[in-house]
């Protein structure tokens, strides 16, 4: 929300103490009651008493090192620091004696002495020094004070390698806040105080930021309560004057953040982005994309114009939005008389809100008049939603954030959070430095296998393709071991008899797949058995199992896993999806696949769809649509000739570039919206701009179903909201599609939806967030599911057979491929490459084995040809053990590379999600192109996106 005044969110000091019982302690004569334990600082901050502080802030554990916020407390000696005193029953609290006033002063002068009179955050109202010293008194100082920072005790220079922020060791106090937040809310572990007594300095292990282990979090950052460490935008833009509170438009955690602004109407600038700590799922933490690569949103690439041509080859041509909207709405219905309702068709984006992509799916439906709607979820979570659906009754993850507290052992499959979900891997990282054990399974040696302070239990490197029969092997321990919850599987299940003869087959045991997995039987039992000896066990997985030919599969071998052991309907335990893009699981939830209407119902059922017809006073087709895969097939066969793209990029996106780009020439009408003409837009006949986060009104949904509003800091830069574009087109195609606002539509959706009807933006702004299912106004929502009984009665124990794909290695391609994501990009890298993360992940690299290098005579920096049956692209190479032998590995973030130029048709056989995660591939050194035309094709490729 938006106020009147900038001011920082409120600090209490300490963390609250949360179920403890209540104590009475009086503070200054308040009177007030607390839970047992809560420091002193924390009530009497609650209690309106402000007690200065410099070390303490309530996102980190009580540290006691600035004493400045000392007390007097009857019965005790001395003057304790009241943030690492707790509150005990009967307690009286004195927080203004002349004692504790002359302490402060007294401490306060030792900090200005050696505290530069020139700071620039003192003058700015970013460092806390100068107007502490004001509030306890300290006018003068007896030690003397520098007058500048060459002045202080020990000079050093500024450290600007960061791009986004600094640190100028003379304004440091060494309360060590930036350590601990770098620790035990980061969990990176990469600062330090180095040196002793007054010599004591913070150091990024003896590096410059840059090239220390640094991940640019900003917890750092967030937690100096000087100038020491300060973001560039703050210096160059001052301090801001309104914060909007909003939610992050990367992946799937769903951070909420407060967008701290300057300025009004088109003068607005964001001055910084503030991870909010009253955010459920990040609790003011977040990572380099959040936290600072939001400047995409004000790129000069940014097309704010429409803009139309006859062919791929004539240059654009800049039109107002009723020419624009006109020409999309007249050339649909062309292709439509011509070739038939089913010429045509739609695929929303996972990076709108719920609201856009709502409306997206109700053109397709009620203007277009079929159901060829389809979002980017086919290419990476389909499986989820069917595998999910089959097993539990609902197509989404289990529990929220917070659940992995209270896990003991996490079983992490196909997923790699510290690159692709950092705030949630800073969760996990924080349950597993407390005692949780960790199996990872997957091909690469991921950080989490072992990085500072963590370890994993087991890495069971399983081989790409072999993830079902692994999955089967644990089931088959557990099954054969007789460690399965009995009486769960009796109770809560439905056909266990036939799974657990299945199951229990010797074809699945850890033995016979051995081949086929790549994973040391024995290393399999003994994860099997720490999995089903819990108590409490948790799965999280990636696209590192959906994107398989078996990936839905994979999905319901878990599902079956977790019941098998109870790991079902309490905190601490369930099967979690970790979602690639911000809204992957709204636009899923919105009704944007072929054969689903919003709230996961089939098109074919005739009583949900009588909801809408009423409704929308339109007959809806009762017959599922086209998938992706589909629409691109029939364009290259002649049938499906326009297609309206909302947000995505599929020509670099998805699989088989080339065949997508020949059935994307093959269109007569092709419409990209977005924010930047994108590879698809090279074959698009009507661009239409989009809005960045910054300037969207509707809400996300991240990956544990929580609805987080999305608020604009400043107004549309291309004069409409997406969602009154896409209404536009509906109503100069001859369908009413009216909204005053987007809280409108979320109005439709509650509406319409059951397990969205207490949902809307008022109560949205009134509780914060909700997570679905929320069935009426009187629930908040259902942070963990399943509790009790399954949405769909009893849970189905689902036969998982391994089939093998059909990609493998042969002497020709004799290496398998596998593909994955960074930290410091995200997705197709249209927002992340164009700010300052470049800087870290510049081009996309093909990590490769030393064994199979060595074999082709490759090193590290070497420019190589990637190649497979479909394609080939060229990268330059790094040499790592983290890959295993046979097993090669890229990201996809730069058009230049062009992954998926090389990836096969094969796909998810329930889903059509293509197997990103398995194809063979040989590589070598590059000879037809040296690095200075590769450098060449690069700067044309970057600028052209």
């Amino acid at each position: 929300m938006s106020g009147d005044g900038w001011a920082p969110e409120a600090d209490l000091g300490t963390p609250a103490v949360p179920g403890a019982p209540a104590v009475t302690v009086t503070v200054d004569g308040r009177q007030l009651e607390v839970p047992a334990g809560t420091s002193v600082l924390r009530a009497a901050t609650e209690a309106g008493v402000h007690l200065p502080k410099l070390c303490a802030t309530d996102s980190l554990a009580a540290f006691g090192s600035c004493r400045m916020c000392l007390v007097e407390v009857d019965g005790v000696k001395g003057v304790p620091a009241s943030c690492t005193t707790p509150c005990t029953d009967g307690m009286v609290v004195s927080t203004q004696t002349e004692t504790v006033r002359t302490l402060r002063r007294n401490v306060m002068e030792l900090y200005l002495s050696d505290h530069p009179e020139d700071c620039d955050g003192c003058a700015r109202g970013s460092c806390e020094i100068q107007a502490m010293a004001a509030t306890v008194g300290a006018a003068e100082v007896r030690y003397g004070r520098p007058a500048s920072r060459e002045e202080v005790a020990h000079p050093a220079p500024v450290d600007l390698s960061n791009p986004y922020f600094a640190f100028d060791p003379a304004s440091c106090i060494v309360c060590s806040r930036c350590v601990r937040a770098c620790a035990d809310i980061q969990g990176t572990f990469a600062l330090t105080v180095e040196g002793r007594g007054f010599d004591s300095r913070i150091s990024a292990g003896g590096a410059d930021l840059l090239s220390s282990e640094c991940v640019s979090c900003g917890a750092c950052v967030q937690a100096c309560p000087t100038s020491a460490l300060q973001e560039h935008s703050l210096v160059e833009l001052g301090m801001p004057t309104r914060a909007v509170e909003t939610t992050c438009a990367y992946c799937g955690v769903g951070c909420s953040f407060r967008a701290e602004v300057s300025g009004e109407g088109p003068d607005t600038r964001v001055v910084r982005m503030v991870p909010s700590k009253k955010g459920a799922a990040n609790e003011g933490h977040s990572c380099v994309k959040g936290r600072f690569a939001y400047g995409y949103a004000s790129h000069r690439d940014r097309q704010l114009s429409p803009m139309v041509r006859d062919t791929i080859d004539d240059e654009w041509r800049q039109v107002s939005w009723d020419e624009a909207v006109a020409r999309v709405a007249a050339g649909f219905a062309a292709l439509q008389a011509e070739h038939g309702v089913d010429a045509i068709g739609g695929i929303s984006s996972s990076r709108c809100t719920n609201e856009e992509v709502y409306v997206v799916q109700k053109l397709v439906r009620a203007a277009f008049g079929n159901n060829n709607i389809d979002t980017c979820a086919r290419v990476c979570h389909s499986p989820t939603g069917y595998g999910l659906k089959q097993t539990f009754g609902t197509s989404a993850g289990t529990q929220d954030f917070r659940s992995v507290a209270e896990a003991d052992v996490i079983l992490l499959i196909g997923a790699n959070p510290t690159d692709a979900h950092p705030v949630f891997a800073s969760r996990m990282k924080r349950r597993l430095r407390e005692g949780a054990r960790l199996i990872v399974c997957d091909p690469r040696r991921i950080d989490l296998v072992r990085s500072p302070h963590v370890e994993a239990a087991y890495h069971l490197p399983v081989l790409p393709g072999a993830n079902v029969a692994l999955i089967n092997a644990l089931a088959h321990v557990v099954v054969t071991e007789g460690l399965h919850d009995e009486e769960f599987v009796r109770e809560r299940c439905e056909d266990a008899d036939d799974y657990l003869a299945f199951i229990a087959d010797p074809v699945n045991s850890p033995e016979s797949v051995a081949a086929a997995t790549g994973v040391d039987p024995e290393e399999l039992r003994a994860a099997a058995r720490l999995y089903a000896h819990g108590p409490n066990s948790a799965i999280y997985y990636g696209l590192g199992v959906t994107e398989h030919s078996q990936g839905s599969t994979m999905v319901m071998g878990m599902a079956n896993l977790a019941m098998l052991t109870g790991n079902i309907g309490r905190e601490g335990v369930g099967v979690n999806p970790l979602r690639g893009q911000n809204n992957v699981q709204g636009s899923c939830d919105m009704g944007s696949f072929p054969h689903e209407l919003p709230g996961y119902r089939h098109v074919s059922d005739d009583a949900v769809r009588g909801i809408y017809e009423r409704l929308w006073g339109r007959t809806l087709d009762p017959e599922p649509g086209l998938r992706i895969p589909n629409m691109l097939d029939a364009a290259l066969a002649g049938t499906f000739r326009g297609l309206y793209v909302q947000g995505e990029d599929i020509a670099q996106s998805d699989p088989n570039t080339q065949h997508v780009q020949a059935a994307l020439r093959a269109m007569d009408l092709v419409v990209v919206q977005d924010l930047f003409l994108n590879e698809t837009a090279r074959f698009a006949h009507v661009f239409l701009p989009g809005t960045s986060f910054l300037e969207k009104d509707g809400t996300f949904t991240n990956a544990e179903r929580r609805l987080n509003r999305v608020r604009p800091v400043f107004d549309s830069l291309v004069g409409m909201d997406e969602w009154e574009v896409t209404c536009a087109i509906g109503r100069a195609m001859g369908f009413d599609m009216s909204y005053g606002d987007a809280s409108e539509i979320m109005d439709e959706i509650a509406a319409t939806t059951p397990t969205f009807a207490g949902v809307s933006f008022a109560r949205l702004d009134e509780v914060g967030s909700m997570q679905w299912p929320v069935y009426d106004t009187d629930s908040t929502g259902t942070p963990v599911m399943h509790v009790g009984e399954f949405v769909r009665g009893k849970g189905r124990l689902v036969e998982t057979v391994f089939v093998p794909t059909t990609e493998r290695s042969t002497r020709r391609y004799p290496l398998i491929l596998t593909t994955g994501r960074i930290l410091s990009q995200y997705n197709v890298g249209a927002q992340t490459r164009r700010t300052a993360n470049n800087l870290w992940h510049p081009e996309d690299v093909l990590e490769i084995h030393p064994a199979d290098a060595e074999l082709r005579g490759i090193s590290t920096g070497d420019l190589v040809d990637l190649s497979s049956r479909v394609g080939s692209t060229t990268l330059h190479a790094l040499v790592t053990e983290r890959m295993p032998p046979g097993v090669v590995y890229t990201t996809f973030h730069h058009p230049v590379t062009g992954a998926n130029v090389v990836t096969t048709e094969n796909s998810d056989w329930a889903t059509n999600c293509p197997e990103y995660k398995v194809t063979a591939v040989q590589v070598g050194v590059a000879n037809a192109r040296g690095d200075q035309a590769v450098a060449a094709a690069r700067g044309a490729a970057e600028t052209h996106a």
